[in-house]
């Protein structure tokens, strides 16, 4: 099985729901757990436009990327 994870500079949207549901940031750190049945990262999101000045960690599913960006694939 193949699946994209994010780079570190990527620009992403928020998905989950919650206070930064719609936002925009950028990919500061990727944790990803490669001996899983299925590819699983979490993301520590630097937040454009938010009262929190840290990085917040949400998991794949939460976040898209936006624009054009550099992802790479890792198999499973």
């Amino acid at each position: 099985m193949e699946s994209n994870i994010f780079s570190v500079g990527s620009r992403i949207h928020i998905l989950s729901y919650g206070p930064f549901r719609g936002l925009k940031g950028t990919v500061r750190k990727v944790d990803s757990m490669p001996h899983q049945d299925e590819p699983f990262c979490f993301y520590h999101i630097e937040i454009e436009g938010a009262h929190i000045k840290e990085a917040i960690w949400f998991e794949y599913d939460e976040v898209e990327l936006v624009g054009v960006a550099e992802s790479f694939s890792i198999s499973a």
